[in-house]
């Protein structure tokens, strides 16, 4: 008993629609963009809030008053 598959044994794929093809050509361009954005240094923020990111955690906070939105 080998666990090489034998080509027989091993089922064909049906073969993609045009529009699945396109949706693969798709997604492959996205997860390309993605990358080369994630690539590029961001600019340094000025004059923005200290700490964590407030909209990440859902409230902001002004001269001692927090505001939950």
């Amino acid at each position: 008993m080998t666990d090489d598959p034998s080509p027989a044994s091993v089922p064909e794929r049906k073969p993609l629609t045009p529009a699945a093809e396109r949706a693969l050509a798709e997604a492959e361009a996205r997860r390309k963009a993605a990358e080369a954005a994630a690539a590029t240094p961001h600019p340094k923020e000025f004059q923005g809030p200290k700490g964590p990111e407030p909209t990440r955690y859902g409230d902001w906070e002004r001269k001692g008053i927090a505001s939950d939105f």
